[in-house]
């Protein structure tokens, strides 16, 4: 909980003999976890969850729970009030759980994979509960190598990369019926044995983070594979063993962070992934971590995603839209110093923003980019003097502000 406690009734997930031999570390599972909003909702909340059943021999998940969250009780800090529900038994590969909002705004899709199949299982998350599965056989047979899908922040395409065996399956996805379609494989064929993929933010760039090379794909034509390129290749770095790339995650500052497949104390990140060749600015190892980080990354869909304003799943009324306006700007901390400060806000739905500031005069004293989609972003004040000043977001045709103080 936020107190960095076991949540009230929250131990005991997952339970299998490979789960009670990781009780130290976490399960090292890409993807094995995934939080989703009851819709219509929002004290309440879906864990889906996987652990490694069959370990030793296929190496697979036998079950696919769910557990419940309730964030009214405890005080506040909430409780578990159901868990490890059984929602599929079934050979599975284990993580690679993936979701994307409905074309209607509210609902949800919730995708896992069969193993050794090409099988997608897909369900529908609603107010009334949990519909599905349905089945759709598409793309690469899939088995428990090291590798990660996810669906692009506009949720129309999806991917699923593995170094070992099948490579990279990219795919368009219709939020309405949940089918995917307009398949498109890419053979990379180079000697990782672990990696990861991620979307840019604008949803027209994919990038293959593949061990010792990150790849870039322009989504924006025809053909996908021609336009594959290395924007980086791994430096060797030990901190303090090899730092090599694996799973990517597309973060809400619009950046993509690239963890290690070995406990490392860094972290790779894209700067600008919507950009097209070495402009995207790939930084090896330079966020340094407070503690060791191996095997897992952060998993999580974009929870800003909208409906798919008409298409024939836009139907519901009274849904709340994101896209009118850009929402209540928050500076923290407030007053800043000199170590700089982070704001927190929504752009409108799929809208690039641009950050300005100005002093007291009116006089505009710094401008930045905000990525689609992002939730958050750093400022760096030290530039800045002492005094107070307006910061304005401006997206499209609206715009926000706040006023903050130097010190």
């Amino acid at each position: 909980n936020a107190q960095y406690d076991t949540m009230m009734n929250g131990a005991g997930l997952n339970p299998a003999p490979w789960t009670s031999t990781r009780d130290s570390f976490g399960l090292s599972l890409p993807q094995g976890n995934l939080v989703i909003p009851f819709p219509g909702d929002t004290s309440r909340y879906y864990l889906f969850h996987e652990t490694c059943d069959d370990y030793g021999v296929t190496f697979s998940a036998l079950k696919l729970y769910y557990s419940v969250i309730d964030m009214t009780l405890d005080s506040g800090r909430g409780a578990v009030t159901q868990k490890n529900i059984v929602l599929l038994n079934d050979t599975l590969i284990e993580g690679r759980l993936t979701a994307c909002k409905h074309a209607n705004g509210r609902d949800w899709w919730l995708v896992a994979h069969k193993y050794n199949t090409n099988i997608y299982y897909k369900w529908i998350i609603t107010p009334h509960g949990i519909l599905g599965p349905a089945t759709q056989a598409i793309g690469s047979v899939r088995d428990n190598y090291f590798g990660q899908c996810a669906f692009s922040p506009d949720g129309n395409r999806y991917a699923y990369y593995e170094p070992i065996g099948q490579d990279l399956d990219i795919m368009n996805f219709n939020r309405c019926t949940g089918d995917f379609d307009s398949l498109v494989h890419v053979s990379i064929n180079d000697t990782a044995n672990a990696g990861g993929m991620a979307f840019s933010p604008d949803s027209k760039v994919l990038y293959v983070s593949s061990t010792y090379y990150v790849y870039q794909f322009n989504l924006d034509t025809v053909n996908i594979p021609a336009t594959m390129i290395t924007v980086a290749v791994w430096d060797g770095f030990q901190a303090p063993i090899g730092t090599a790339f694996y799973l990517s995650q597309l973060a809400p500052d619009g950046k993509i962070y690239i963890n290690t497949s070995d406990g490392s104390l860094v972290m790779h990140v894209i700067n600008y992934p919507d950009s097209i060749g070495l402009s995207c600015d790939v930084q090896q190892h330079s966020i340094v971590l407070p503690t060791y980080n191996a095997f897992t990354i952060p998993n999580y869909p974009n929870y800003f995603l909208g409906r798919d304003t008409g298409s024939v799943c836009d139907t519901l009324t009274g849904v709340q839209s994101i896209e009118a306006e850009v929402r209540s700007i928050k500076v923290f901390p407030n007053p800043v110093t000199d170590n700089g400060f982070s704001i927190s806000y929504m752009l409108p739905q799929n809208k690039k923003g641009v950050l300005e500031i100005f002093n007291t005069l009116g006089e505009k004293v710094l401008s930045e980019n905000l990525a689609p989609w992002s939730t958050v972003h750093r400022v760096n004040a030290s530039k800045l003097s002492s005094g107070i000043f307006i910061l304005r977001i401006i997206s499209g045709n609206t715009t926000s502000s706040v006023k903050f103080i130097k010190e």
